[in-house]
């Protein structure tokens, strides 16, 4: 058996209730510096991690179909605030990237402080998806990310982002690198998902995951 199997294609009841789930409202709410500045714990949440330039904005804009609901940025680690927007019943929260090398260490310091108080004080969190390029796998700065994860006990789904750009042996050698980390890890989720959000690869599965939560 497959550890870590791709996670497999929706049934199509499910995978209606996630495009109509995506295509309904979805805004951005705020951006908070501190726990202080964040929303009322009064719906699910679920949150998306990820080395700098992994993908996560272009990941949210095609999941919503909303080409500028969260702003990408050109440079690294620029983004340093946790940002949160409505959908439906849920909050989607976008983490700043981390493993950004320009940003000054106090900055570093501060951004993890303030990931460290989200993930430990956010009871209504219900799994934060981390997301991993497709063409370099887990990397030193990840790992410390999903430590991070195991010690709050936040349950974390791999998303393999820009899937499309590697070829197919170099992603299942990247695939089989994900795996093996994750194994470590009493918090990952034991299924992956493959997505780009440029060909559109992944995002109905992801649509459907978090329909199903949304479920409660």
């Amino acid at each position: 058996m497959i550890r870590f199997p791709l996670a497999p294609i929706p049934d199509p009841e499910l995978e209606e209730e996630g495009r109509k789930l995506f295509a309904g409202q979805s805004e951005f709410l705020k951006g908070v510096v501190s726990m202080d500045g964040v929303p009322p714990a009064d719906r699910l949440e679920i949150c998306f991690a990820g080395r700098s330039n992994v993908g996560k904005s272009s990941l949210i804009n095609a999941l919503t179909g909303r080409k500028a609901l969260a702003r990408a940025s050109n440079t690294p680690g620029r983004t340093q605030e946790i940002n949160y927007f409505t959908l439906g019943p849920l909050y989607l929260v976008d983490l700043p990237g981390y493993g950004y090398a320009e940003a000054p260490v106090a900055v570093v310091e501060k951004w993890q402080r303030l990931l460290k108080a989200y993930l430990a004080g956010r009871a209504t969190l219900r799994r934060a998806f981390l997301l991993i390029d497709a063409r370099h796998g887990i990397k030193k700065v990840d790992e410390e990310i999903m430590d991070l994860l195991d010690a709050s006990a936040v349950t974390y789904q791999v998303v393999l982002t820009k899937a499309d750009k590697p070829l197919q042996k170099d992603l299942d050698k990247v695939i089989e690198q994900v795996r093996g980390a994750l194994s470590k890890h009493p918090a990952a989720y034991p299924e992956l998902v493959l997505t780009s959000s440029e060909k559109g690869t992944g995002l109905a599965t992801l649509r459907a995951i978090i329909a199903a939560m949304a479920r409660g």
